[in-house]
């Protein structure tokens, strides 16, 4: 009996070339997993989701920014204790990149994922009805937990749901929507706030319709194909890719190349393994010292201006108008993110930054403030989206997530302990000392990034790892 053979042809979708069987209707392709693929449909459905999620999320991280100086009024506390309160948010935001990181690869991204936008959300709430200072900064400090819980495992989850060749444009484009959210808090702490004393409440308590994106996510929201095929789970895998893109794939060629799963101690050995030693303390270095620079101009430029000697209402207008460079900044990044190899935008932005932040802390006047602010914070905003995609990139699937985890935390902890020092800084170098030091801080870290870190753009996860 003649044994009839199939026939396969090549085919290019979005410069990927895949495999396809030509002969049966229903006849999968093989391809790593999302590269060349259209997002369109249901899959475009997984990025509003996200983006809607870093909108209250987003709206949950910056509203204390512009709320500190309204509590500082009418609970008579110091800056010194808005440092105090800056810095367990941010300890449990360390705490929050490390357990997401971990648990993520273990639960999935899904789940991780839908339990941190519910934890934030409550917890926004309960620091609504606080009643004094201890329950507010430790309510807060479980709103910093689930905050960078969910920016962990986002990070992550785009940089494996997304194409290779686009990953850094979505990465940038799903922030750069949600994180509207900054001016669109500011504008509301300036009709709000002004209303009472203590109006400021009714701000935390708006974050609780962010539990919106948690139902929706219970829905529509799909697991990480990379994350199934590690757990050995092909078919659900195949069967994700194609509720999303409608493309019949097979996995089972990536699916063999699949590394097993490792325990979390031999992910942190793994990261200072001679493979991977030398682009960890690349991005360590690199996040250690641009980060807690980066939250100085977000979390302190408002409370900042304020002890300059600008009145209420003008530091919430001018802390307004500077937020709007929160969207246009992670939009920007949407558009260089992917050039250079991801390391020249992010020295780039770094560079661009630090002088502007000089040039910021000496100008005087609303319009110079408001002028310079706005390409200061876009610069900053547009360094950290680029260097979240980079982080996520540089590990393999069994790693990426509790490695990323580790940077970010790490980043975090650095994070909260300059948090203690900005009042001491300012009380001895005032306003232009404070930018001076952010300008140091993301400059020193450029040259090492130039010279040893890796270039991680349009290449695909597994070329990287």
């Amino acid at each position: 009996m003649a044994v009839k053979r199939q026939s396969t042809m090549a085919v290019k979708l979005d410069n990927s070339w895949i495999e396809q069987n030509s002969d049966a209707k229903n006849s999968k392709t093989k391809n790593n997993y999302f590269d060349g693929l259209k997002v369109t449909g249901p899959y475009k459905m997984l990025f509003f989701i996200i983006t809607f999620a870093y909108f209250f999320e987003q709206m949950d991280n910056w509203n204390f920014a512009f709320i500190a100086p309204s509590l500082m009024a009418d609970w008579g506390i110091t800056m010194a204790d808005i440092g105090k309160i800056n810095f367990a948010y941010f300890v449990a935001m360390t705490l929050g990149g490390l357990t997401g990181g971990v648990i993520s690869d273990f639960i999935g991204r899904r789940k991780t994922f839908l339990a941190s936008i519910f934890i934030f959300s409550l917890a926004s709430v309960a620091n609504g009805f606080a009643p004094n200072l201890l329950i507010f900064t430790i309510t807060r400090a479980i709103t910093g937990f689930g905050i960078f819980c969910l920016m962990v495992c986002s990070q992550v989850y785009i940089a494996e749901m997304a194409p290779s060749a686009t990953r850094g444009k979505w990465q940038s484009l799903t922030a750069s929507i949600g994180f509207i959210a900054a001016p669109f808090i500011g504008i509301l702490c300036s009709v709000v706030i002004p209303m009472s004393p203590s109006a400021w409440r009714h701000i935390f308590l708006l974050g609780g319709i962010g539990l919106i994106g948690f139902f929706a996510g219970l829905k529509y929201l799909k697991e990480s194909p990379r994350w199934l095929v590690a757990q050995g789970k092909v078919d659900e895998a195949e069967q994700v890719i194609e509720e999303l893109t409608k493309a019949k794939v097979d996995l089972s060629e990536v699916a063999s190349k699949v590394e097993p799963k490792v325990k979390t101690m031999e992910v942190i050995v793994g990261l200072f393994s001679p493979k991977y030693s030398k682009r960890t303390f690349v991005i360590l270095l690199f996040v250690m010292l641009t980060v807690p620079a980066s939250f100085v101009i977000t979390t302190w430029t408002t409370t900042l201006l304020s002890q300059r000697g600008l009145s209420v209402d003008a530091t919430l207008t001018a802390s307004t108008l500077l937020m709007f460079g929160v969207p246009a900044g992670c939009y920007f990044a949407s558009l260089i993110a992917d050039k250079g190899g991801r390391k020249i935008p992010m020295a780039a932005m770094a560079i661009t930054v630090a002088v502007l932040s000089v040039i910021f802390g000496k100008l005087e006047g609303f319009v110079p403030i408001v002028v310079c602010g706005f390409f200061m914070i876009g610069a900053c905003m547009a360094l950290n989206f680029i260097t979240y995609s980079y982080i996520a990139e540089n590990y393999p699937t069994r790693m990426r997530n509790t490695s990323t985890g580790i940077h970010n935390a790490a980043g975090r902890l650095a994070t909260s302990v300059l948090q203690l020092y900005v009042p001491i800084v300012f009380a001895h170098y005032q306003f232009s000392g404070v930018y001076n030091l952010i300008a140091i801080m993301v400059c020193l870290p450029v040259a090492v990034l130039l010279l040893w870190g890796m270039k991680t753009g349009r290449r695909s996860l597994e070329e990287i790892s």
